[in-house]
């Protein structure tokens, strides 16, 4: 499938999720087709990341959109194919392994723990009661002056180097982005 053919159909896996959560099959096991499955899967998306996109944009008004997950997912989709060689690393982390929610880099309490979440995010090690670009995260980065796929991008270039990603988002908050 050439690069806008994968597009075009992430958008018709979106269009049928909507309707489905509008019906009433709001999980990912009730949500998805196992065609659509299949499609996910060769993106290096689960049905667990693509349900928690739809069910946060009908429960928050739009928030994430959806050209925010399909960028996020284009993302996600390059590492998986060019980084990952388009197979899993067959990990999944654990909620315990992530920093909490109030730890703190530079006085900036949240940021370690979506570092991690970003690099999970890439990686396709999310676990499934967690979410790259939830509820916390997006507010938390609006903050920062910063999208969910400027982000995981950032995440993405800067590699293992967490100072680079501090003094970016540093950057990013006092309007220097």
């Amino acid at each position: 499938m050439n690069d806008n053919g994968w597009q075009q159909e992430f958008r018709n896996v979106w269009d049928r999720a909507v309707q489905a959560w509008h019906a009433g099959r709001q999980r990912p096991d009730t949500m998805f087709n196992a065609a659509d499955r299949d499609f996910l899967a060769g993106l290096g998306c689960s049905t667990q990341e693509l349900f928690d996109f739809v069910d946060d944009s009908l429960r928050y008004n739009g928030d994430p959109d959806y050209a925010t997950s399909l960028a996020v997912t284009a993302i996600r989709r390059d590492y998986f194919l060019t980084v990952l060689g388009g197979k899993s690393t067959g990990h999944v982390a654990t909620m315990a392994s992530l920093p909490s929610k109030s730890a703190e880099v530079d006085g900036i309490a949240w940021l370690p723990r979506l570092i991690v979440k970003a690099r999970l995010k890439l990686r396709g090690e999310m676990p499934a009661d967690l979410m790259y670009g939830c509820a916390g995260d997006r507010p938390f980065l609006r903050r920062m002056n910063m999208t969910l796929p400027q982000f995981l991008e950032l995440v993405r270039d800067a590699g293992p180097d967490d100072r680079r990603i501090v003094n970016a988002v540093k950057q990013a908050a006092a309007g220097r982005a």
